[in-house]
């Protein structure tokens, strides 16, 4: 359900910030700018990318680099995971909270063009990362429970 709510949201934000840039490229062309297009593309672009981070964490798509990896036994290659996402977790702990300083810090200051708070900006870091946390958590649980015998054969080609 969440992922379904996610990737939506991801849509549609790719959409407006693809829209809003096209045509913000066409009105400058012609000597009308929209100056206001670039901080909602801006602002939209920020959520995109933790949302986005998310879908791709939720779906286990994340990039891996397993040139070493395969080449341990699997016990050894549960546990390198396990480590890993417990490392993933822990940064995704110290984003949030420095996250939520940074927001705090960008209260006041506003967008050029806008009557709007970068702090809804900002906010996309400790909310995302809020997002990953769970989903990595999960994943940590899902990992724990793996058989070590049985590691890794649903990713082998």
């Amino acid at each position: 359900m969440v992922l379904k709510a996610e990737s939506f949201v991801a849509g549609f934000l790719l959409c407006m910030i693809s829209t809003l840039v096209f045509i913000s490229a066409v009105a400058r062309t012609v000597g009308h700018p929209i100056n206001w297009a670039q901080d909602i593309s801006l602002l939209a672009f920020a959520w995109l990318t933790f949302i986005g981070a998310d879908i791709v964490a939720k779906t286990g798509n994340l990039i891996r680099i397993d040139m070493l990896e395969k080449h341990f036994p699997k016990p050894v290659r549960k546990l390198l995971t396990l480590v890993f996402d417990v490392a993933m977790l822990l940064f995704l702990l110290i984003l949030i909270v420095y996250g939520f300083m940074l927001v705090s810090q960008s209260w006041y200051r506003s967008f050029n063009t806008l009557k709007l708070s970068y702090a809804w900006c900002t906010l996309a870091v400790p909310m995302g990362s809020a997002l990953l946390l769970v989903s990595i958590g999960e994943k940590l649980v899902r990992d724990l429970t793996a058989p070590a015998v049985k590691w890794g054969e649903e990713k082998e080609c």
